[in-house]
């Protein structure tokens, strides 16, 4: 089933939900400028291993409202409670992606007892990607700068750039590149909104999630590939495992950030062992 949730201030979500209500739910939150299609490996995967798997298009991305309202982290994570609320989920998995891994965060610290079981991070922008005197090893406002820039002066481009350069390591010698890879990249980019997409840099670089990782009690897989160009791994999974309280890390050699795509079968096989541990 796919539907549309209509949030308190008239913003419409769309969401996907397959699979057996009385499964184990897992809930999937997509990356930056994507949207819940980026799962369609995951969602494949995991529905037929029996898991009901549910996975949301972000407020101004893909097929949900255009809107510049609520483009903040506070509220990406109070659109998924919603959401979870509405479908009654409980004893869930939350699992985010990039930006998404910092809304699975945040919503995984603010959730009520018992939504949640588990959690998995991958290539998340955790604990907080821009450079400061708290965080040196971030990186400086002008990577950002140039990301909005770029987005303004002409976004199909700058997609199309990102999808068949660092997002997946298409750029590195030797790298197989999958042109239909590329195009569901710019498609799913495209989709959604420019003013919110453009804000969203804002979120996604700015956004500090040191309190939230401290204060999560279930289990947290934190999952990154060592040549992920788009996050890089000194600052951001390798700090947050330190701050989870029952955090394991998994590191993958030579992986790009988009290896949730490029590495599916391997993941999938790791997330399922623990989810199932």
């Amino acid at each position: 089933m796919a539907d549309i949730l209509t949030m308190s201030d008239g913003t419409e979500i769309f969401y996907k939900d397959w699979g057996s209500r009385d499964a184990q739910p897992i809930v999937f939150h997509h990356g930056w400028p994507l949207s819940s299609d980026e799962w369609d490996p995951q969602l494949m995967f995991f529905l037929s291993k029996g898991f009901r798997v549910i996975a949301h298009d972000r407020r101004g991305h893909g097929r949900s409202s255009q809107t510049e309202r609520g483009t903040d982290m506070d509220t990406y994570a109070a659109d998924v409670s919603t959401l979870v609320e509405w479908l009654d989920l409980r004893g869930a998995v939350h699992i985010g992606h990039s930006t998404g891994g910092g809304e699975a965060t945040r919503y995984v610290a603010r959730a009520k007892p018992g939504r949640v079981a588990k959690a998995v991070l991958v290539g998340a922008i955790p604990p907080v990607m821009l450079k400061s005197d708290k965080n040196p090893g971030g990186l400086p406002v002008a990577v950002f700068d140039g990301y909005r820039e770029a987005l303004a002066g002409n976004r199909a481009q700058l997609y199309l750039d990102v999808a068949k350069g660092p997002f997946y390591g298409f750029n590195r010698p030797g790298a197989t590149v999958h042109e239909g890879t590329i195009r569901n990249w710019w498609r799913q980019g495209m989709m959604g909104a420019v003013k919110p997409h453009y804000d969203c840099i804002r979120v996604w670089s700015e956004t500090d999630f040191t309190e939230d990782l401290k204060q999560i009690g279930v289990p947290v897989l934190v999952m990154h590939g060592d040549d992920d160009q788009v996050v890089p791994i000194a600052n951001s999974a390798l700090l947050s495992v330190e701050l989870l309280r029952m955090g394991e890390l998994k590191v993958y050699e030579g992986y790009p950030h988009g290896m949730l795509t490029t590495h599916a079968d391997k993941l999938n096989e790791d997330i399922l062992a623990f989810i199932r541990k």
